[in-house]
């Protein structure tokens, strides 16, 4: 599954990069701090200026019942954001789940990186193609935890009616 590859369009071609720094953007955010930290480190560190320090804030969770139900205020969740330019000209932001500086700032550095044509391909190497097969070791993990959890309620029923 590549799930930082755009999407084929010859006749949107934003709407293209959009979708690939989208998903890169929520891998960036699910990334552990140490991952960011050793993907950059290979490809080097550039120089860049805040646009927009790291700040920690809230923000409104939303949810939906079943997935699809009508959508209802969940709860608020800490969240670090923060903006960057390099010297190059490129901007990366952030937006990363808890109070981590560090990450945001590693997340707005990738972003910007993975927009530049000099960088994007040795950062993909380094950074997302490791952190794509980590998110999808994640994703097996919690789904072979919740198969241990199921119920069989037919089971449940008939040994419960003999």
């Amino acid at each position: 599954m590549q799930m930082f590859q755009p999407v084929d369009s010859q006749d949107h071609p934003q709407q293209e990069d959009h979708a690939a720094r989208r998903a890169w953007m929520g891998a960036l955010a699910r990334a552990d701090t140490a991952l960011l930290e050793h993907g950059l480190r290979e490809v080097g560190l550039p120089d860049y200026v805040w646009l927009r320090r790291p700040e920690t804030g809230l923000m409104m969770v939303r949810g939906r019942a079943g997935g699809t139900g009508e959508r209802f205020n969940l709860g608020e969740m800490t969240v670090t954001r923060c903006a960057l330019r390099l010297a190059a000209g490129e901007s990366g932001v952030a937006y990363v789940p808890g109070r981590s500086h560090r990450k945001a700032e590693l997340a707005a550095l990738a972003d910007a990186l993975l927009q530049s044509p000099q960088s994007a391909a040795a950062l993909r190497a380094a950074l997302l193609e490791p952190l794509e097969r980590e998110l999808q070791e994640r994703a097996e993990c919690m789904q072979r935890k919740a198969q241990a959890t199921r119920v069989e309620f037919f089971t449940v029923a008939r040994e419960a009616g003999a």
